[in-house]
């Protein structure tokens, strides 16, 4: 990674993620930005002030060897982060939310739902209650990735996993498949299964799984709640498509309450 994004609104949710966004800048050697938007109406001195105590608290706390600025905004958060993010070309943008329990509250009006909706940007998102410290623990060494087993054009989405991985301590990749009870999968898809566990070999040990239900969302939920040492879920965002559609990210995003990366099949 060369260059990270960070919102912040100086909630919980946001000081929370940007944590999150400090420790894999200063991992990876790349650059943090931090973006505080303020609306129309809202004093940008004091937004300025409050985003240069942050940075100077974060310089504080990671040393020199972490590289962050601030960027302030006048708009909407998705309009201007779509501006940002063409301008400056990052490789992950970090997004704080308090989510939501339950499957049915859908948070779709959330800032971070939003965003995912409306960038091609990987989004990884860090739900209140995440904690950097448990993300690269022995005991958290599971990344799952959610996948509907059709091919990912978008090669880098799968280098990012892998690179993400790296930095949790013994890291274990799982290749998570949900499909109905009684079918089979047919050659296609078995390939493209091969080929998403040759990605994170040999450097990261690679196992495939599989939940039978006729519900995505409450299959993927069933493997979570079974395997308690996951730190990390990965899902692909796709515009169409039979299972991991954009929908069901956006979901997961509203309730998860482990750290979510948010990728896209086509750059």
């Amino acid at each position: 990674m060369k260059t990270i994004i960070a919102p912040i609104d100086f909630s919980a949710a946001s000081t929370s993620a940007l944590s999150f966004a400090s420790e894999l800048a200063k991992r990876s050697s790349a650059r943090l930005i931090m973006v505080s938007i303020f609306e129309k109406g809202e004093d940008e001195e004091e937004t300025r002030d409050k985003l240069k105590s942050v940075e100077s608290d974060l310089k504080k706390k990671f040393g020199s060897d972490l590289k962050c600025e601030g960027s302030v905004a006048q708009g909407t958060l998705v309009t201007e982060l779509a501006k940002i993010t063409d301008a400056q070309q990052p490789n992950l943008i970090v997004m704080g939310t308090k989510g939501a329990s339950g499957l049915k509250k859908v948070l779709i009006g959330s800032n971070t739902v939003n965003v995912l909706s409306n960038t091609k940007v990987p989004v990884l998102v860090i739900p209140e209650v995440a904690r950097f410290e448990n993300f690269i623990m022995k005991g958290k060494n599971r990344v799952v990735l959610a996948t509907d087993l059709d091919a990912v054009d978008n090669e880098q989405s799968l280098e990012l996993i892998k690179e993400i991985a790296m930095l949790i301590v013994e890291p274990k990749v799982k290749v998570l498949s949900v499909r109905p009870k009684n079918t089979n999968l047919d050659y296609l898809k078995k390939m493209e299964r091969q080929a998403l566990l040759s990605v994170f070999n040999p450097e990261i040990e690679s196992e495939r799984a599989t939940v039978f239900s006729g519900n995505v969302m409450s299959g993927i939920n069933f493997y979570l709640k079974e395997h308690s040492d996951t730190g990390l879920i990965a899902m692909i965002a796709r515009d169409s498509g039979q299972l991991i559609q954009k929908h069901y990210t956006r979901e997961m995003a509203s309730h998860t309450h482990l750290p979510l990366l948010v990728l896209h099949d086509k750059v």
